[in-house]
């Protein structure tokens, strides 16, 4: 027998839940949602922050060490 359940982890107790259910992984499979919208690679968000620093300083930051 199955039994599907929201769980609002933005409170306390919901990650408290949350955390309960993870640790019996035999028994409990937990889907979370993938988030709306674009995500973005650990490569692109680098590079949007180089390049923001870059103009917030007026330098190339990229090419300093």
């Amino acid at each position: 027998m199955l039994i599907k359940a929201e769980i609002n982890i933005s409170t306390p107790a919901g990650r408290k839940i949350a955390r309960e259910l993870d640790k019996h992984k035999k028994q409990v499979k937990i889907y979370a949602p993938k988030p709306e919208g674009k995500t973005y690679s650990i490569d692109e968000v680098y590079e949007k922050g180089i390049a923001k620093l870059s103009n917030h300083y007026g330098i190339d930051v990229s090419k300093l060490k």
